[in-house]
């Protein structure tokens, strides 16, 4: 993954071989709580959806690096690191971390072991034309949208689709029945919401579908 400041991006990953990576309600929560740690620091939430088998995160980078010591659960020293120099981690780095500190809580809690999420985490790039193609996402080869203006309705694409997700998959029949994702605190602007509520009017994103 790649992620420049100021970039909007949308970060998506299943589990491996699709199978489940959420196995009770409390799963749901402890992975937000994750987000919130290991995103946080570097990024502001502007939507979030939770699924069976996968996640979908929009956030608006401010950082792509700084002192591991902001990070909560990273090691701030190294036996090797005689320099003296405060130790840093990037943002790409701090998401790999937070999805192995969760797999091994699922592995712990479920008695199995090995890899729960695919090896490759997605990160596209939502407002630079010059990287987005004219199919931005697809899933088993369907879900193909093209836009005439990218850079100024991909982000309203993608804010949309990440809450309609589970409308798409069949799972509840409108996007506020699905507790796992940010469609609630946005519509009834939760002061303890995830995401950042500011940013998401400051960015026009409430005119889609919410």
């Amino acid at each position: 993954m790649f992620f420049e400041s100021t970039g909007l991006y949308h970060i998506y990953n299943q589990g491996n071989n699709k199978q489940l990576i959420f196995f009770n309600q409390g799963n749901y929560s402890f992975f937000l709580n994750k987000i919130k740690l290991y995103i946080n620091p570097f990024a502001d939430i502007l939507a979030w959806c939770l699924m069976p088998n996968h996640f979908h995160l929009m956030i608006f980078v401010r950082d792509v690096e700084m002192p591991a010591s902001f990070i909560v659960g990273v090691t701030q020293s190294h036996p090797d690191n005689t320099s003296g120099r405060i130790r840093k981690i990037t943002l790409n780095s701090s998401i790999g971390i937070m999805l192995r500190s969760y797999t091994r809580a699922i592995n712990k809690q479920e008695n199995r072991s090995g890899a729960l999420f695919r090896e490759e985490t997605k990160a596209i790039c939502l407002n630079d034309s010059k990287v987005l193609k004219d199919t931005w996402y697809t899933e088993n080869g369907s879900t193909i949208i093209k836009v005439e203006i990218p850079e100024f309705q991909y982000p309203q694409i993608c804010f949309d689709y990440i809450h309609n997700n589970p409308v798409r998959s069949g799972i509840v029949n409108s996007p506020e029945k699905w507790q796992h994702s940010s469609f609630s605190e946005i519509v009834n602007s939760k002061k303890d919401s995830v995401v950042n509520l500011d940013l998401v009017k400051e960015f026009g994103l409430l005119t889609g579908s919410l």
